[in-house]
């Protein structure tokens, strides 16, 4: 078996100590809080390059089954070349095409510590659309399973998709078109994410923070940079773990969350707002789709799940929140950033809070947002509704907010600590008879905190918590 030495150096396996989900109670509320508040610590540096595979050492002309070395290592290409003409999408100067059943498979194993997996793709030239799909194997080719849900690309502008690795064991990748036909594919810039390595495309706008080593060491400060989205800390000690089905973590660029997919919404999410994502023309997408990046086993939430329900797909992290690039605004538009919600708390209440945070950002604040929802059953268009799409999707009963607004700059969490910050905390029901005015909604942090067992702030100190949870 054929290691490259580049790869062997370039993933290392970070060990994680991982906090379990808490149990939910009947109600789908929290039955008591985390024992122990979640801290981060920075991960020692890496001493060699990352994983990224952008085609541009292969030369393969021809559709024909053959293997090529390329930077990352040995590749099988079946129906598949690199592309160079000026039809191929692509960010360098090459790019892999498939056409037919094509499938590019790795000949060589990335070592166990790849927790993120992304890739770019675009339809070659004008051809129409092409589905394809993720397969992982662990066991050095022999077995293959799908890793996340089929995608359908179209267009000519390279998108990226995110898949979930797998941090215990080592992998192979094979990307495989399934939609056959004569419609051609471009995929481009493979990139694996370890705890300590974040591999990127270059010159994309789709690079995501690091994923900190999560440790309940209440001893260690947060070493997290300003303007994270999880610099206040995470609120349920959420992991990247499939097993953790009730508290999952993912991180994009754009908003953290911890999602629940046995209800098939978030419990949270969090994201940081600055005027810099709201000072974009990007215009809203309305690409609402399936999260490629959930593990296999989660049910894949659709459009379709909240079709004819009486509920709105409710964002929490807001599409006019996201507008400096087309990519920022469609990643909000995923499933795992929606929770059923009455169209007026949608529409109206929400709608005004969204919009007067962003007129304090615009104003000279910067912003640290949380929202999420608990309970069981809310009141839509069409009445009191306890699940969508035959149970798989929780109504919830209440939807909160929590808004830390401080003047923009640096060095966020001690200007926090030091009490320059305020913080707006709302909770509303779920109930289509919302009055419009979110300000008659207000309440603590204390209070959110106790009805959902979640630790909201719990990367500040306990004094600065204290001030600001009031």
């Amino acid at each position: 078996m054929h290691t490259p030495s580049l790869l062997l150096t370039a993933l290392t396996l970070l060990a994680c100590t991982q906090q379990s989900p808490r149990e939910m109670a009947a109600t789908g509320v929290p039955a008591a809080p985390p024992a122990t508040a979640v801290v981060y610590e920075t991960p020692a540096a890496p001493t060699a390059a990352p994983f990224l595979e952008t085609f541009e050492t292969g030369s393969k002309g021809a559709y024909a089954p053959a293997d090529e070395t390329l930077a990352t290592g040995s590749w099988r290409f079946e129906d598949a070349l690199i592309g160079a003409s000026d039809q191929d999408h692509k960010a360098g100067e090459h790019a892999a095409r498939l056409r037919g059943l094509g499938r590019l498979t790795m000949q060589f194993n990335a070592p166990a510590g790849v927790r993120t997996i992304r890739l770019q793709a675009a339809a070659y030239g004008q051809d129409g659309p092409s589905t394809w799909e993720l397969w992982l194997s662990r066991d050095g080719g022999r077995t293959w399973q799908r890793n996340g849900q089929p995608i359908a690309t179209k267009g000519p502008k390279l998108v990226t998709s995110t898949f979930a690795g797998t941090a215990t064991e080592p992998i192979r990748l094979q990307i495989r078109k399934t939609s056959g036909g004569d419609n051609r594919l471009n995929i481009d810039n493979i990139s694996l994410e370890t705890g300590t390595v974040i591999a990127t495309a270059p010159n994309t706008q789709n690079q995501i923070p690091n994923t900190k080593n999560q440790t309940p060491n209440t001893q260690t400060p947060n070493t997290k940079s300003d303007n994270d989205n999880l610099l206040l800390g995470n609120p349920s000690g959420a992991t990247a773990n499939p097993t953790a089905t009730t508290n999952y973590l993912l991180t994009r660029p754009q908003f953290a969350t911890g999602y629940n997919a046995q209800r098939g919404t978030p419990t949270w999410t969090c994201w940081h707002l600055g005027r810099a994502d709201i000072s974009g023309a990007a215009p809203r997408q309305d690409d609402f789709r399936p999260d490629p990046a959930l593990p296999r086993p989660f049910y894949p939430v659709t459009p379709k799940s909240y079709s004819s329900s009486g509920f709105d797909r409710g964002h929490n992290c807001p599409s006019a929140d996201r507008s400096a690039t087309l990519d920022d605004n469609s990643a909000t538009f995923l499933m795992t950033n929606m929770v059923p919600q009455a169209p007026n708390n949608n529409q109206k209440t929400w709608n005004h809070l969204e919009a007067w945070t962003r007129e304090q950002v615009e104003a000279g604040q910067e912003a640290y947002v949380l929202m999420g929802c608990y309970g069981r059953g809310g009141t839509g268009a069409k009445g009191l509704t306890q699940t969508l799409d035959q149970g798989r999707v929780m109504v919830p009963a209440r939807i909160w907010k929590v808004v830390v607004l401080l003047p923009a700059g640096a060095n966020d969490l001690q200007r926090l600590a030091a009490g320059q910050g305020k913080v707006i905390a709302v909770d509303t029901p779920n109930d289509n008879a919302i009055d419009p005015d979110w300000q008659k909604y207000q309440t603590s942090v204390d209070k959110i905190e106790a009805a959902t067992g979640l630790d909201l702030l719990s990367a500040l100190p306990a004094a600065a918590q204290a001030r600001l949870q009031r």
